[in-house]
């Protein structure tokens, strides 16, 4: 059930919601939607490639953050640190209503122990609410600069599938189909017209970014390995026989 509704300093000024970081949230996602102005954040941490919406079958730019149907890799991370998150998972139960915000009183995180107000004594945005506005002001804009993007390498054939399978130490494997990233080759063939073209729209940034990114799947799958170790209790006789 869904109940969204107008944000409103006078209604909703004692309301408080939990923007933290949690599976109980919907945050446990292996693959989620980010827009192009988060690839600089992303790189450092999460494979950056493309997915279909399965509704449209238009390209979408995601973060993978898990191998496993509803696993988040990250998720303790977040909790303790401060890495950066996406903005699709930090928008929480918001949406926007013309140039305003809208809230979903119905979200779970809305009313939670441990959340935090929104407006202050005054009816002003505190600044976990700014944070929010802050967020739609990058993400209203750039979902659509995003699709603009994704469509333009879709028109110069730049999008290819890539099938990422994965063998792990406790002798399960990972298949992760249905992704796909950027043809290096057909870059490499494009006339110089079309590539000082991206260069001019800062694609071309974009596409190293996401080309560099795939560095980090070696790490994912490391991570995910010494989870699995973990899970099974393999990992502490790796460590003792590492230390013997």
């Amino acid at each position: 059930m869904t109940q969204i509704v107008p944000l409103n300093h006078e209604f909703h000024r004692t309301l408080k919601v939990d923007g933290s970081a949690s599976a109980a949230y919907g945050d446990n996602r292996r693959f989620v939607q980010v827009i192009v102005s988060e690839f600089p954040h992303l790189i450092v941490r999460y494979p950056i490639l493309f997915s279909k919406d399965s509704a449209t079958g238009q390209f979408y730019c995601g973060a993978m953050l898990g191998f496993d149907e509803g696993e988040n890799l990250f998720l303790e991370e977040w909790t303790e640190r401060e890495f950066y998150r996406p903005l699709s998972l930090q928008r929480g139960p918001f949406y926007t209503h013309g140039s305003d915000l809208a809230i979903d009183l119905d979200h779970p995180r809305v009313g939670a122990e441990g959340g935090k107000p929104l407006f202050d004594e005054f009816g002003q945005p505190t600044r976990y609410l700014q944070s929010i506005i802050w967020a739609f002001q990058d993400l209203k804009p750039g979902l659509e600069m995003t699709k603009v993007f994704s469509s333009r390498l879709l028109e110069l054939n730049l999008i290819e599938p890539i099938d990422i399978e994965v063998e792990f130490d406790d002798g399960t494997m990972r298949n992760c189909t249905g992704l796909y990233t950027v043809n290096q080759e057909a870059l490499s063939r494009l006339p110089d017209a079309v590539v000082v073209e991206l260069f001019r729209r800062g694609y071309l940034t974009l596409i190293h970014l996401m080309i560099a990114s795939l560095k980090q799947l070696p790490l994912l799958a490391r991570k995910k390995n010494g989870r699995l170790l973990k899970d099974t209790g393999k990992l502490g006789g790796v460590l003792a026989s590492g230390q013997s």
